[in-house]
């Protein structure tokens, strides 16, 4: 099974022009995304990204919602942690 995780973002490097790169954050995790595939992508965007390469736009509701339940599993997680 394979998880793509929704990020914000935040900067395009334009300095390369064989390939689009983008520094998209992940809930306060900063990472280097390949954009090429998305040359619509823009700064403020949610993108959809899986092993270093975004693979769709989203919708930031859609977006923020998903981060939250991610949000909730972590909570829930080290609840569960505790009682052991």
């Amino acid at each position: 099974m394979c998880l793509a995780v929704p990020g914000k973002i935040v900067s395009i490097d334009k300095s390369n022009p064989d390939i689009r790169m983008a520094k998209v954050n992940f809930g306060g995790v900063i990472k280097d995304i390949c954009i090429e595939w998305l040359p619509e992508a823009k700064v403020n965007n949610y993108v959809l990204a899986h092993v270093g390469t975004a693979l769709s736009i989203v919708d930031e509701d859609d977006a923020k919602k998903t981060l939250d339940a991610f949000d909730e599993i972590g909570r829930l997680i080290e609840e569960e942690d505790k009682k052991k």
